[in-house]
């Protein structure tokens, strides 16, 4: 059997639904045909693509790295089938992105400009979810990356439709000298005196999600300190032991800072890809889509504490 378009397409569709069967249902095939299907596919890589589990099927971090180039693949062979005919030069569309506060932003940013020549971004960085979704149903935005937390996903109307990119748990910034700096995992009730510097309101459940945990945790923070600025004067902080943060998994610490997981892992954080559905095509938001998956995924290569919690977690081979 050769790779075709459609395996890849139902690749993705069972990695969005979740399960073979919600996957079927969208793509109008029965859940047997869909599980032959999937044999198939796997048998053509010589390796399995997802792990069954109790709530459906999640991507092994081989079928993570397929995924990432299906969609790559899927998004060119869209923009090629959408081209419009003929050589005239069409004028540059002007796409108006933004972002919250994530590390993805850049690298998507590079990918879509590789990708969709055609484009012109415009990017701003605007912290709070909940304004990004007021800015995408006034149209005074094309598309952005916003987060949520467990329990608390983002609304917004019809207008209005979103991606999840990652699913992302949170970790903790410390001194490198910490009393805990040998410690695999950091257990957040042990925490409870440090002096934690925070973002502020998201408008999205951040940082009610945070003191929520610390109260399951059996504590209510000793000190905090308020802060949404460049990071890397964050861990300079840090480093000199004014306090400690919690921090996106994929962040890369600087000097006289380490990053670990927090025990039982409390905290996650959801990053989503948002647009409005009369400013954005199908093919545009592939490219979006495919080029923040990728971004994520280059920084989990450069992650190597991440990677360590993940295969401590999934049981998986470490890349």
């Amino acid at each position: 059997m050769d790779l075709e378009l459609r395996h890849l397409r139902t690749l993705c569709a069972i990695a969005d639904a979740g399960s073979l069967g919600r996957a079927a249902a969208l793509l109008k095939y029965s859940q047997p045909a869909m599980s032959t299907q999937l044999r198939r596919i796997e048998r053509l890589f010589g390796e399995d693509l997802f792990v069954r589990t109790a709530s459906g099927v999640e991507p092994t971090q081989y079928g993570l790295e397929v995924l990432t180039q299906a969609r790559d693949i899927l998004a060119r062979a869209d923009a090629i089938r959408r081209r419009p005919a003929g050589d005239g030069v069409k004028a540059p569309r002007v796409l108006r992105l933004a972002a919250t506060n994530s590390p993805v932003l850049s690298g998507m940013v590079v990918r879509i400009r590789s990708r969709r020549p055609d484009l012109t971004l415009t990017v701003s960085s605007v912290y709070p979810s909940s304004e990004i979704v007021e800015h995408l149903e006034k149209g005074e935005l094309d598309a952005a990356i916003a987060a949520d937390y467990p329990g608390m996903e983002l609304r917004h109307s019809a207008a209005v439709a979103h991606r999840e990119i990652v699913n992302e748990p949170a970790f903790v910034a410390l001194p490198s000298g910490h009393r805990l700096k040998h410690r695999m995992e950091v257990p957040l009730a042990e925490l409870a005196d440090e002096a934690w510097f925070l973002t502020p309101d998201d408008g999205a459940g951040w940082p009610g999600v945070f003191y929520a945990a610390c109260a399951a945790a059996g504590f209510t923070p000793a000190a905090v300190h308020e802060y949404l600025g460049d990071r890397l004067q964050l861990q300079d902080m840090i480093a000199e032991g004014l306090g400690v943060s919690i921090v996106q998994a994929t962040t890369r610490p600087s000097q006289g800072v380490i990053v670990k997981p927090l025990t039982g892992t409390p905290l996650w954080t959801r990053y989503l890809l948002a647009w409005r559905r009369d400013q954005v095509t199908e093919d545009i938001t592939e490219t979006l889509f495919s080029s923040a998956h990728a971004s994520y995924r280059a920084l989990i290569t450069r992650s190597a504490h991440f990677q360590a919690w993940a295969a401590q977690s999934f049981h998986l081979p470490r890349s």
